[in-house]
């Protein structure tokens, strides 16, 4: 179940992103963090069994190696970034800010989804509670 919600969340999450690149009076930082957020989801979809907090920590190294690599200039690279899909998922031109937005994705998303098992976890002990 949670694979699933994993999963739809992701899709989601890229749809608002998407949705806030077309948005000029919301900040770019706002699309940066919902990124983040996706490659949150993305891990916890692969790696259902792992730790809230170490599926936070491997998205955002892995946001952040991404960002870095932005500073790579390898023309293999710069010609994928040139292309749609290659500029959605690597980005163009490295900024600080990206870095702090991946910290505030990251941590909502997480906070989200801590709220979501805890929710999950109420509901599954009530209906529990009533088959006796």
């Amino acid at each position: 179940m949670k694979r699933i919600r994993r999963f739809c969340l992701a899709v989601l999450i890229i749809l608002l992103g998407l949705l806030s690149r077309r948005i000029s009076f919301l900040p770019a930082g706002i699309g940066d963090a919902l990124w983040a957020a996706t490659v949150f989801e993305a891990w916890g979809f692969l790696l259902p069994k792992l730790e809230g907090w170490r599926l936070a920590l491997l998205a955002l190294v892995s946001s952040w190696l991404v960002e870095f690599s932005q500073l790579l200039t390898w023309d293999w690279l710069v010609q994928l970034r040139t292309t749609t899909i290659g500029h959605l998922l690597l980005g163009q031109g490295f900024l600080v800010s990206d870095l702090l937005a991946y910290i505030i994705g990251v941590g909502l998303i997480w906070a989200l989804e801590k709220e979501l098992d805890r929710q999950a976890q109420k509901r599954e002990l009530t209906h529990n509670s009533t088959k006796k």
